[in-house]
């Protein structure tokens, strides 16, 4: 039997792990050797509406263990982790423990497990923005280096990774994100709760989301996106799923906005994709967004300098333009009439098929 111990504390990681699930169980189902997997949400995120909801839509497996760290300095949250991580990894005894992305639970799984001698197996490995002011980065670096089985979304993430010098137990794999998008949009309605509500339908709005530190917590910035909304929703009315921290600095700054925006609290994984399905644009500092929005061939625009998913800015569906709202209006402006078709082609991040491919690279090792 293959013991696996999953790390998840994030919206992205609970999706992503949602997959591996789904793999696992089919699997065993099959009558092959069998995998125990069980699964520690650190708690990262606690809000209902950014954490429980998703176990309970996804029918994602009960979490074995809830650490319930919450929120904290970079610092103290992750330090949290990595102690009571420790001790269920001692519990436990796993054969290896699966981290994803680039959370600080995921540099906390990596480093405790790594430190126990037991295996990391990092699932979305050699991501780089090159911007070492992101904690993300950083995160990404640390755990790629102390990972056993590193397990790539493109090709782009394995030539990082030889830049770096990890050569070893490097798999192409594809986007297990991929995995779970192609899932749910086999039989997801486009109806959405939201539409009668503020009177939208298909192609009629722009979906928003801002949520990364280094623009809810500089006042300039959040107050330049805050204008530059505004001023795209004289033509599109703006739907805004609103991160707690984002609607925390826009009372401490006093951003408000007019009812042109509709501000949303955080919404389920269902309804994001519903959302980003109709929506006739999307703007957003997510890198889990940026893909949803090439996934369902919806055209982006990234309210950052550099991203981690420079497949969807070489193929013309994503554009990169930072936080000044008149670098935002243009981008708008070139994405309403650049846009087509042809900046979806290809398959950059695989055929949906990544968590089969995994499974069998940790059963043959």
């Amino acid at each position: 039997m293959l013991r696996i111990l999953t790390i998840v504390g994030a919206r992205p990681q609970f999706i992503k792990a949602g997959a591996l699930s789904r793999a696992i169980a089919l699997h065993n189902a099959a009558g092959n050797i069998q995998i125990q997997e069980k699964i520690v949400h650190t708690g990262q995120h606690y809000d209902h509406n950014m954490s429980r909801v998703f176990f309970e839509e996804l029918s994602i497996p009960e979490p074995d263990y809830n650490l319930e760290i919450g929120s904290a300095s970079h610092g103290r949250q992750t330090g949290c982790m990595l102690e009571r991580l420790e001790n269920v990894f001692l519990t436990e005894k796993p054969d290896v423990v699966v981290v994803y992305g680039d959370t600080n639970s995921t540099l906390a799984g990596a480093l405790a497990a790594a430190k126990l001698h037991i295996p990391v197996a990092h699932i979305e490995a050699g991501l780089r923005s090159f911007n070492k002011k992101m904690p993300e980065e950083v995160n990404r670096v640390l755990t790629d280096h102390v990972s056993h089985f590193l397990f790539c979304p493109t090709q782009q993430a394995i030539d990082n990774l030889m830049r770096e010098g990890i050569v070893d137990r490097v798999y192409s794999v594809g986007d297990i994100m991929y995995d779970s998008m192609c899932f749910y949009l086999v039989n997801l309605g486009e109806e959405c709760s939201h539409f009668e509500r503020y009177g939208l339908y298909k192609n009629s709005y722009v979906l928003a989301t801002i949520h990364r530190a280094e623009n809810t917590d500089n006042e300039s910035k959040l107050a330049e996106i805050f204008l530059a909304l505004e001023l795209i929703s004289d033509k599109y009315p703006v739907v805004l799923t609103l991160h707690p921290r984002t609607r925390e600095r826009m009372d401490r700054y006093c951003i408000t906005s007019s009812d042109r925006i509709h501000i949303l609290e955080p919404v389920s994984y269902l309804e994001m994709i519903k959302l980003e399905c109709n929506a006739f644009a999307i703007v957003t500092d997510s890198g889990g967004v940026q893909k949803e929005a090439f996934f369902v061939q919806r055209p982006c625009i990234t309210l950052r300098e550099e991203t981690e998913w420079v497949e969807t800015v070489s193929c013309g569906a994503n554009i990169l333009c930072g936080t000044s709202c008149s670098k935002i209006v243009d981008a708008f402006a070139l994405l309403s009439v650049s846009s087509g078709s042809e900046n979806f082609a290809g398959e950059p991040y695989g055929d949906g098929q990544s968590s089969k491919r995994i499974l069998n690279y940790l059963l043959n090792a």
